[in-house]
């Protein structure tokens, strides 16, 4: 099979994340609105383009105020910087479905680059004769790094928020 393009099928994708909050807890958070485009060859995959592009004023805590607070500057500054992106670079198998995804991610107008652990699971066909392919990836990145650096220190010791950032993504393509 040629390299082929795959169409985002976001019903059955998802991106969350989740930060240290007040160094007892965890606040977990999504973006509702992504795309994915991707060109792929099944038999080939390290050679496969893709290509993440996340709408910033998607962020969902289930905390209005602090959503917000996450589109103002100090955080992703949302208006001069609408998106975050990612583009692959490099995918390098670790054996099976298991393979190390590196790419450029952009955000708040700073890129550097991040590596991913990743399974690639299809080709299969859905019971409609579609063929199908799902990618699931996680790491984490520094957010002081991108130049988000809020903080507020804790009277008991500590921040408020912690510089990891934990990313969780899950996509699913249809063959066009």
């Amino acid at each position: 099979m040629a390299a082929t393009n795959w169409v985002f099928d976001k019903a059955h994708s998802g991106i969350t994340f989740s930060v240290r909050h007040m160094m007892i807890t965890n606040v977990r958070g999504s973006f509702n609105d992504f795309d994915a485009v991707v060109s792929a060859d099944p038999a080939n995959l390290p050679s496969l383009e893709a290509t993440v592009t996340i709408d910033v004023n998607s962020v969902n805590t289930k905390d209005e105020g602090r959503d917000g607070h996450l589109k103002s500057p100090d955080f992703f500054n949302a208006e001069q910087f609408p998106n975050i992106t990612f583009k692959k670079t490099a995918l390098e198998s670790k054996g099976g479905e298991e393979y190390k995804l590196t790419g450029d991610i952009t955000i708040a107008g700073v890129t550097k680059s991040i590596t991913l652990n990743t399974e690639i699971a299809g080709p299969a066909k859905d019971p409609w004769g579609n063929t199908k392919f799902g990618v699931v990836a996680s790491g984490a990145i520094n957010r002081s790094e991108f130049g988000l650096t809020y903080n507020a220190a804790l009277e008991t010791g500590g921040i408020l928020i912690g510089d990891a950032i934990k990313v969780h993504i899950e996509l699913e393509f249809t063959q066009a």
